[in-house]
Order: structure tokens, then sequence, then C-alpha cells
């Protein structure tokens, strides 16, 4: 087999071999090219709009008027639109045989993903300006630089959403969560008005003027969070039919909820409602290692997700009883280690996923989830 292969890499297999292997350069080569030229478009689109939106007298790149900021706000736009037009071309007739119930899960799905992409694309264009300010004190930009600083942007960002609007995948979206919520709480550290929040919690993050980047963060983390779980949902029934639509509802119920209950976490800030913010937090954990539960119990026969999943829950109970009962374990501490083994069990259910969920799209034959 491996000298098949490489016979037709060189280009001296037979003609069956040879024909194939055109076919996949020839698409490979069509896909690259259409990256490039989205980019080239992001770029231009970026440096006019951001040269516009700069225009006037040259602008600090750090303190107030920086310049970071509406150049960040136009990158996000444009990755935007840029997923939503690829979406657009690659992806049109998707949902048209699919039951209306089915096609509206779909396009939610999407237009979070869409609000998530922006959200990854400002918050990552305000950590690296965050970050380069301390080297660039007293740097001033004038319209026409800052324009195309705004066109790079929007560039890499354009660049990476249009490539998602290609093959939206499960682990696409598993790899935009952790992104959101790593450069959100990187970012949200950087500029948190107290630097003694690790000794209390992150919710210390939420708290006072520079608060917004944290409480932003988790109700982002939280769309993504139930736009995850209804992608879980997606692959599922790709595998499982529409014999299982009961209990993969509620994998996706589960999940949504865990997503509502972690954007209440930055809707319901600790300095200002405390309880409610507690409610909320202690909500996000039980909803999730339920969340994780169900949704192995749909691939109960893969052994190796079985153990993971054990290991997981019996982790999570035992850190909680050393942090809240021994009291040797900071609330810090123990937020990191869930959300950490949380997205690691994710990343790996998502790799099962892609080697076991068919790639093709499934309509459901039910006209209703409410009856069979």
């Amino acid at each position: 087999m491996p000298c098949d292969v490489l016979r037709v890499a060189r280009g001296v297999g037979d003609g069956v071999g040879r024909e194939w292997f055109d076919e996949g350069m020839d698409a490979g080569v069509r896909e690259l090219e259409r990256m490039l030229w989205a980019a080239a478009a992001c770029f231009a689109a970026g440096a006019v709009v951001g040269s516009a939106v700069l225009w006037g007298a040259a602008r600090p790149f750090s303190g107030d008027g920086s310049v970071v900021i509406p150049i960040a706000l136009v990158a996000a736009v444009i990755a935007a639109v840029a997923f939503t037009i690829s979406t657009r071309m690659h992806r049109a007739g998707e949902t048209a045989p699919m039951p209306p119930w089915q096609a509206a899960v779909s396009h939610l799905s999407a237009a979070a993903v869409t609000v998530a992409i922006a959200g990854v694309t400002g918050l990552g264009v305000l950590l690296a300006g965050e970050v380069l300010a301390t080297g660039l004190q007293g740097l001033t930009l004038p319209a026409l630089v800052g324009g195309l600083f705004s066109g790079v942007a929007s560039a890499l960002g354009g660049r990476l959403a249009f490539r998602m609007g290609v093959r939206l995948s499960t682990q696409d979206i598993a790899r935009l969560l952790t992104s959101f919520l790593v450069i959100g709480t990187l970012f949200a550290m950087l500029t948190a008005a107290d630097s003694a929040w690790w000794e209390r919690s992150f919710s210390e993050l939420g708290i006072g003027a520079g608060g917004w980047a944290f409480n932003g963060t988790v109700i982002v983390a939280g769309l993504l969070i139930a736009t995850t779980g209804s992608y879980l949902g997606r692959d599922l029934h790709r595998m499982l039919g529409d014999g299982a639509l009961r209990q993969i509802a509620a994998v996706v119920l589960t999940w949504a909820g865990a997503g509502l209950a972690l954007a209440a976490v930055g809707l319901l800030p600790l300095d200002r409602v405390p309880v409610a913010h507690a409610i909320a937090a202690f909500s996000t954990l039980g909803l999730i290692l339920a969340a994780v539960v169900l949704t192995t119990l749909q691939l109960r026969d893969v052994a190796p997700l079985r153990v993971l999943t054990i290991v997981l829950v019996v982790t999570v109970v035992v850190v909680a009883v050393i942090a809240f009962g021994f009291r040797m374990l900071s609330v810090t501490a123990l937020e990191g280690i869930v959300v950490g083994l949380v997205l690691l069990w994710l990343t790996t259910f998502v790799q099962l996923l892609a080697v076991l969920a068919p790639e093709a799209s499934r309509p459901s034959a039910r006209r209703s989830l409410l009856r069979a």
C-alpha cells in the first residue's frame, strides 16, 4: 500500500490513481486560492474602513483615544462578514431538505458562531494591542497607517473566518471556544483593576470599570457552549439517526442550560448580585458535568470515552471537596482545574466524533420533535 501511494504521488501510478490525485490537487489549489482572495479582500476592506474610522489627527497606540479599539471593532465586523459570505457560498443549500425545527437549530447555531468569531477576532486584536503597548509607549499613528494595521488584523481574522465557513465542524467550534476563553481571560487579567484578583476567584476579574472584558468573555463563551451542544447533537444525529432524537435533545438542552448559566455569571457581576452570581456559577458546574455524562451515555460502548468521563467527574468532585471541605485549594485553582479538564474532555470527544460521525448532512424524517 505505501508503495502504491508513493507511485501515485510521483505521477507514475495507473490512470485512475493519477486522475484521483490530480483532482485532489486541483481542489486543494482552488481552496487555497479562495483563502488568499478572501484574505486580500478582508485586508482591502479593513484598510479602507479603518482609515475612514481613524481619519483625522494622529492617535496614540495606547491610552486614551487608542487606535487599537477601533481597529479591533473593524476587524471583528469584517471577520463576521467573511464567515457569513463563506457560509452562503459553500453551505447555502444545506438546510433545504431539513424540517423547519432542524433548519431553525442550524440557523441559530450559525448565528451564534458568527457572534463568537467576531468576539474572538476583536478580543485577539485587543490582547495583541495590550501586549505591544508595553513596548510602544508614546507611539502615535496617522489615519492611513492605522488603516494598514486594521487591514492586517482584518486579513488574519477574515481568512480564518472564511475557512470555517467552508466546512464548519464540531472540532472548529471546540477550538473557537477554547481560543475565546484563553484570549478573553488573558485580556481580562492584563486589564484587571485589582492585581490580587487571583487570591479569591476568577469572578473578581468582572468587578470594576475593566470588568466588561471578563463579563463579556463569559457571556459569549456561554453562547459558544450552547452552540457546541447543538453541533454535538448534530454529529450524534448523523451517527444514531432519528431513533435517538429524544436522548440527543436532552444532551443539547443540557449543554444549552450550561451555556445560559455561564452567560448569567457575566450578566450578574459578583460585586452587584453576589448570591445570584454564586448560584449561576455552581449551576454552570453542575450542568456541564451533567452534559458530559449525558453525552457520554450516547456512546457508552466506547470504553476509552467512558473511562475519561469517569476520571473527569471523580476528579472534579475530589477537587471540590479539597477546596470547600478542607480549604486546601483556592477557588481560583479549582476553577482553573475544572475548566482545563472539561476542555480536555471536549477536545477528546470532538476528535472521536470526527472519526465516527459521517461528514454528510442528515436531514431528519420527523416534522416535529414532539412526536415520532
